[in-house]
């Protein structure tokens, strides 16, 4: 087989950031600034590596950014007046409480006190049903967004296509099999998970396999049809005592060994990571449009 080609996640969420530049502009001149505000409660690392990499990427777009950082002893009461503070802010028009928040917090119960509005994580149980519905004023959450927008950029065919996705998460899985099975994508989808019987057999049938489980190389190149799509979503620490960090970072598809069988293949990282935060600012961007009402061209 040729190479496979590799999913550039950097250079399509380059593409979708620039869009998103434009939009925010053409909102500004309505009077409009797109405003995100992102609450971390606790200090964990990987939690504020990515909130600040969310506030960097709303100040090179222009948007308003609000990073609210918490003590970890905050209790339920107090954040929840967080989150109804911002739902009554009309600077904000994105509200996301970083995940997982400490043990305490019952982040259900969280979800649900957002202004479903302004759930640019797309968790809300209102934005779970329109996600079911395929109602277009939904927010669909952003890592499975992603994963559809690469599969479009790279021109690879849904429809008809026997699609495989590994994992059941309300964050992943089961948005993206909903995507996948929409009357967009028209793809046939399995949703399979680590107790699947015989999963390396239903992967085998993939014609695209998203691999969204959280375990590090857990898919192996017998998993893998010659000529798939294989969109790897996990993003794992492996201790590296090779590496300064002590860690390399790996997905959930045992690359080397399966990317030589693939048509296509995520990198990780470089795949669909880069792709979270560009649709996470263009979900931004149409909460800022359908609460203010001001239509000035889509993302």
């Amino acid at each position: 087989m040729n190479p496979p080609r590799l999913l550039d996640g950097k250079a399509v969420a380059a593409s979708v950031l620039d869009e998103c530049r434009a939009e925010a502009a053409a909102l500004k001149a309505h009077g409009i600034t797109p405003g995100l505000a992102v609450v971390l409660v606790g200090e964990d690392p990987a939690s504020q590596v990515y909130v600040g990499s969310k506030a960097r990427t709303c100040a090179e777009l222009g948007f308003h950014s609000l990073k609210i950082e918490l003590p970890a002893a905050t209790t339920q009461l107090e954040l929840l007046e967080v989150v109804r503070g911002l739902n009554a802010d009309p600077a904000i028009h994105g509200i996301l409480v970083q995940s997982p928040p400490p043990k305490h917090i019952d982040e259900a119960a969280i979800i649900r006190a957002i202004d479903p509005r302004k759930d640019v994580d797309g968790f809300h149980p209102e934005n779970v049903a329109k996600l079911v519905l395929e109602d277009p004023t939904g927010f669909v959450p952003c890592t499975p967004a992603g994963c559809m927008k690469l599969l479009e950029e790279a021109g690879i065919a849904t429809t008809g296509a026997e699609a495989v996705v590994i994992g059941r998460s309300m964050i992943v899985g089961k948005p993206i099999a909903l995507l996948l099975v929409s009357k967009a994508a028209n793809a046939t989808v399995t949703l399979a998970h680590s107790r699947s019987l015989d999963l390396p057999a239903i992967c085998r049938r993939a014609d695209i396999l998203i691999a969204a489980v959280g375990r590090p190389e857990m898919v192996k190149a017998d998993w893998v049809k010659p000529g798939a799509v294989v969109i790897d979503v996990g993003i794992n620490r492996v201790a590296d005592p090779t590496k300064k960090s002590g860690y390399r970072l790996t997905g959930d598809v045992a690359y080397a060994e399966v990317a030589p069988r693939c048509a296509a293949i995520t990198p990780v990282p470089g795949g669909v990571g880069p792709m979270t935060i560009a649709m996470l600012m263009k979900n931004t961007l149409q909460a800022a449009r359908q609460l203010t009402g001001v239509r000035s061209g889509g993302v």
